[in-house]
């Protein structure tokens, strides 16, 4: 009798982490099917902050969809078609790829990105991630796949602009994560230079912060999120992280982070400037929120990559 009680209990506690961690993957993970804005909507992401900058980001919104582009297509290292779309500055001119961040795409959070790259005699590649706009795929992996398809997309652009092109790799937010992770991988030469831009130190990290916001337990809700992203997701969450890549970076790197952001704090960006381990530089823009630095201070921005360009002599 004894035995079978027991048996019943586990029974009951393994199938109530089943379901807990099914939520956890679904409420973190799963990305739906994604319904494209219509030619009049200019959608801009939630919250106060934003709502600040709606005009110029409609603007540059719609400056990338009346400009002149060529849309790219591959494959991932597991099947999936991912999408972006090429911005030419001028014929033979350095490449910016350019990631977005968590549950966004390339046009809402790059769309400022393209004008960016051409102020500094850039073209642009902006793509969406995996799970993410007109890309295939149901599951965000918070960089760890993704950065598997950051080197895709290089390997894609040596082969289709030849071997001279130089490769600049950019990312916003779980974007950044992204090209941090792809940094200490190994790169083709083209690739000089890495633009982490309110990028999180972990995502571990990241997620207890956000769950403890919550008014939840991160220790114990953790466990369950990393679960379901073996179990469903089929990816290890904690296989590596950007402060690890950073200390086996392979390629300069500079850091930019708005000082009011209170999503993914500063400080990450510092800890992983102080981590790094290959040329780099850390800039703060006063006053800007999670992934407004660019949108606030224009000028001071490009001119902080202008100065790291010329430090590192590409």
């Amino acid at each position: 009798m004894i035995f079978w009680i027991i048996l019943g209990a586990l029974g009951t506690l393994v199938t109530l982490a089943f379901l807990v961690s099914l939520y956890c993957f679904f409420k973190v993970f799963y990305s739906p099917k994604r319904t494209l804005p219509g030619p009049d909507e200019y959608p801009i992401p939630e919250g106060d902050i934003y709502e600040a900058h709606r005009e110029q980001i409609t603007a540059w919104t719609k400056e990338i969809r009346a400009a002149n582009y060529e849309r790219f297509y591959i494959k991932s290292f597991d099947g999936l078609t991912l999408s972006g779309k090429y911005f030419e500055y001028a014929p033979g001119a350095p490449l910016e790829i350019l990631f977005h961040g968590y549950r966004g795409n390339s046009e809402r959070d790059l769309c400022g990105g393209v004008a960016r790259c051409f102020a500094l005699g850039r073209s642009a590649l902006i793509v969406d991630h995996r799970a993410s706009g007109e890309s295939e795929g149901h599951v965000i992996t918070f960089g760890i796949n993704e950065r598997r398809d950051c080197l895709s997309w290089i390997n894609f652009a040596v082969s289709h602009f030849g071997n001279d092109v130089k490769i600049i790799i950019t990312g916003v937010s779980m974007g950044a994560a992204t090209v941090m992770l792809a940094a200490a991988e190994d790169l083709p030469s083209n690739v000089v230079c890495a633009l982490a831009d309110c990028g999180y130190t972990s995502a571990e990290e990241i997620i207890k912060k956000i769950v403890a916001e919550m008014k939840l337990p991160p220790k114990l809700i953790y466990p369950f999120i990393t679960l379901g992203a073996r179990i469903f997701g089929r990816f290890d969450l904690n296989e590596t992280s950007p402060m690890e890549a950073m200390k086996n970076a392979k390629i300069p790197v500079i850091f930019i982070h708005g000082d009011a952001d209170d999503f993914v704090p500063c400080d990450m960006s510092k800890r992983l400037y102080e981590a790094c381990v290959t040329q780099k530089k850390f800039v703060t823009i006063p006053g800007a929120g999670h992934g407004l630095a660019f949108p606030i201070d224009q000028t001071g921005y490009v001119e902080a990559l202008r100065q790291f360009e010329q430090e590192c002599k590409f």
